[in-house]
């Protein structure tokens, strides 16, 4: 893959003055809240937009994204990686117990553990490999019949099970608050799990919301349409 920008200059100035924006209303509700803006890293979520897209963002400094498919990401950042050796690449999106392997290979932090059959299989991959990335367990705070994530009642037996029978890096926790209810009560739910479990992360807030997050103490929000603009719409 060649990695010489084919976006529109207007467009590469576009993404590095919203990643701008976006670390500066990041740091102003971290004050806000009276935390360290250094303490609240901004994932930026690339998913659909392409490597070229990457390079602004990489090239103002930026290094911590997040991705929603592991092919995707296989076939994204492994030019981008050899060229910024530093970056931090985060599994966002659901991941299929068949596809841990490579997640396991690709990424530096895997957010969505959800499931003991997903936990064990990235348990034996890390054995293998020796690689073990950061695991947050990913929790369905509103109970959604059609969202991934282990339900908060279930939650602190399912972290010590990770911990304790899959041997796992777990080191945060992961929620996406359903669209249409208020986001704060589901932030201070997961926060809530993680300090009774002694979790430092806590990834949650995204574009809309990110603010509100930081507030209820989120160390990382993933943000992608305030940085990249409006994904196109799936083509049918």
């Amino acid at each position: 893959m060649t990695l010489s920008s084919s976006v529109p200059h207007n467009a590469d100035s576009d993404i590095a003055a919203n990643l701008a924006e976006v670390r500066a209303r990041i740091a102003a509700a971290a004050r806000a809240a009276g935390r360290d803006p250094r303490d609240v890293t901004l994932v930026a979520v690339g998913k659909t937009f392409g490597a070229e897209h990457m390079l602004p963002a990489l090239d103002a400094g930026h290094r911590t994204f997040g991705e929603n498919r592991v092919q995707e990401a296989e076939d994204k950042w492994p030019a981008l990686r050899a060229r910024f050796p530093d970056l931090r690449l985060h599994l966002i999106g659901p991941l299929q117990s068949n596809k841990a392997r490579k997640a396991v290979e690709i990424f530096d932090v895997v957010e969505t553990v959800d499931r003991p059959k997903l936990a064990g299989a990235l348990a034996r991959i890390m054995a293998e490999t020796g690689r073990r990335p950061d695991c947050f367990i990913q929790v369905n705070t509103g109970a959604e019949d059609r969202k991934a994530g282990i339900l908060p009642e279930d939650a602190d037996a399912f972290i010590a099970r990770c911990r304790d029978e899959f041997r796992l890096p777990v080191t945060g926790l992961m929620c996406i608050p359903p669209v249409d209810e208020e986001p704060a009560m589901h932030f201070q739910l997961l926060a809530e799990i993680a300090r009774r479990n002694g979790l430092p992360h806590l990834s949650m807030g995204m574009s809309a919301d990110f603010e509100i997050a930081v507030q209820f103490g989120a160390t990382h929000v993933r943000v992608g349409s305030a940085i990249f603009g409006a994904r196109a719409a799936p083509t049918p």
